[in-house]
């Protein structure tokens, strides 16, 4: 489950539990109607697992969106989600940061670029 807030060119998505395809297309859906550049912030320090389809969706749309992002700020606890955000941060051209800290994670975003 995700819940999703979008102000002026900040989008945050907090995950609970697991992390769904469905979660993922709503997040697609409402970035593809917001207006470039848009900072976003993920909170998945309570994401449980995410599936398969989720990770593949996620390198489909970090190639199709690289450019379309200023910052991207990561909450997380995990070995596994820090891997996977440096390998999106690879892909694309994306100015993405792992943070453990809500406070440091917002601070970063609203810095300038």
């Amino acid at each position: 489950m995700i819940t999703i807030d979008h102000k002026e060119h900040l989008v945050t998505v907090a995950v609970l539990g697991e992390f769904t395809l469905a979660d993922f297309q709503e997040f697609e859906a409402l970035v593809s109607r917001a207006s470039a550049p848009l900072n976003l912030l993920f909170d998945l320090r309570n994401m449980a697992d995410f599936t398969l389809d989720v990770a593949w969706e996620e390198i489909k749309f970090a190639r199709a969106h690289g450019h379309d992002f200023g910052k991207i700020a990561v909450l997380c606890r995990s070995q596994w989600v820090t891997w996977s955000a440096w390998l999106t941060r690879a892909i694309g051209d994306v100015d993405l940061e792992v943070f453990e800290s809500l406070a440091q994670a917002e601070a970063w975003l609203a810095e300038s670029p």
